[in-house]
């Protein structure tokens, strides 16, 4: 049976203007495909650059989708799916192709492997801004980085949704988490999230206030989305050995390599980890378990409400003006 929905598509590149929201053909699941009643979207950084074509894979055009993350509710089930039931509440993330599998919009179909639980307890805004963002943290900082308790782990664009969840990452292992922001204008929401400390890298030498911040022994881990030609500089906050996890790369220029060795550098993306059933086992447990116990505390910045204010969601992913999570609800 073939039913219509409602989507966020682009026709082509651009800023947020390119967006709009249109009618799309919506089918029944398939085998191994869940359909799921979208609930609210959670916004990220990749999104942005996907739209605007300068993502590390391109939009199929015209007519692309986009969005990585959502929370909704099961509403039906192809043959041979058994890990989920109509009703069941659940959050997307893992294993997702946008231009085909896009998650704007208010009814999607999946398949049963970019599905994940949703604990019955935590409402659609807060899974909504969850599974990316603390994928990613788990994955680079834990299973890539290696951290370890007592560490010290610098964290680069801190405010961001995977900045404050490598914060309270780092924290429910025990680590000591160093906060980088551009300016002091939000060093104290920093602190409120758990941050030990907050280096304003406009405002201060960030290698030179971590050496002395750590006993001038460095940090054990520097977890960045940079990268490009300022690597190096960042480099010298780093311990001796020390480890740098590059998960991103938002300078937009090519990445000089550090020399100040022994230096390990790890680039991480997370479609590698969740390729893999015992991989997204690993992350879904770690996220999971955080909802439940309230280690998990997905930072909020502000939440939209329809679907029809994508555009201006996205303008204020563009402004970096916010801390934390850029969710957006969805009416039925």
């Amino acid at each position: 049976m073939t039913t219509q929905a409602r989507a966020v598509l682009f026709h082509e590149t651009g800023g947020p203007a390119v967006l709009t929201i249109e009618e799309v053909r919506l089918d029944d699941p398939g085998p191994g495909e869940v359909r799921i009643r979208v609930d609210a979207l959670g916004l990220n950084r990749a999104e942005a650059l996907f739209r605007a074509g300068t993502y590390y894979y391109q939009p199929t055009l015209p007519g692309s989708r986009l969005g990585y993350e959502a929370a909704g509710v099961v509403e039906s089930v192809g043959e041979g799916v058994t890990e989920f039931a109509p009703g069941d509440p659940v959050l997307t993330g893992p294993q997702i192709e946008m231009s085909a599998q896009g998650v704007y919009g208010d009814r999607i179909v999946l398949p049963v492997e970019s599905v994940v639980p949703r604990p019955g307890s935590v409402e659609a805004v807060t899974g909504a801004a969850t599974w990316l963002a603390y994928a990613t943290a788990y994955g680079g900082l834990l299973e890539t980085g290696g951290l370890r308790p007592g560490d010290h782990v610098l964290i680069t664009a801190a405010s961001s949704g995977v900045g404050t969840a490598a914060v309270q990452t780092a924290l429910r292992i025990g680590a000591v988490p160093i906060a980088v922001t551009r300016t002091g204008a939000k060093r104290q929401r920093l602190l409120e999230v758990g941050a030990a400390h907050v280096i304003a890298a406009h405002e201060e030498d960030v290698p030179d206030e971590v050496q002395r911040l750590t006993g001038d022994r460095g940090a054990e881990l520097i977890f960045d989305p940079i990268g490009g030609p300022e690597l190096p500089a960042l480099a010298r906050a780093a311990a001796s050995p020390g480890t740098i996890v590059l998960y991103g790369w938002l300078a937009g220029k090519p990445t000089v390599m550090p020399h100040n060795w022994p230096l390990t550098v790890h680039m991480y993306a997370n479609g590698h980890l969740s390729a893999t059933a015992a991989g997204r086992r690993r992350i879904n447990r770690f996220v999971e378990s955080g909802l439940r116990d309230g280690g998990i505390r997905p930072v909020i910045g502000e939440v939209f409400d329809g679907l029809d204010r994508i555009v201006d969601a996205h303008r204020l992913m563009e402004s970096n003006t916010h801390i934390g999570k850029i969710v957006v609800t969805v009416d039925h």
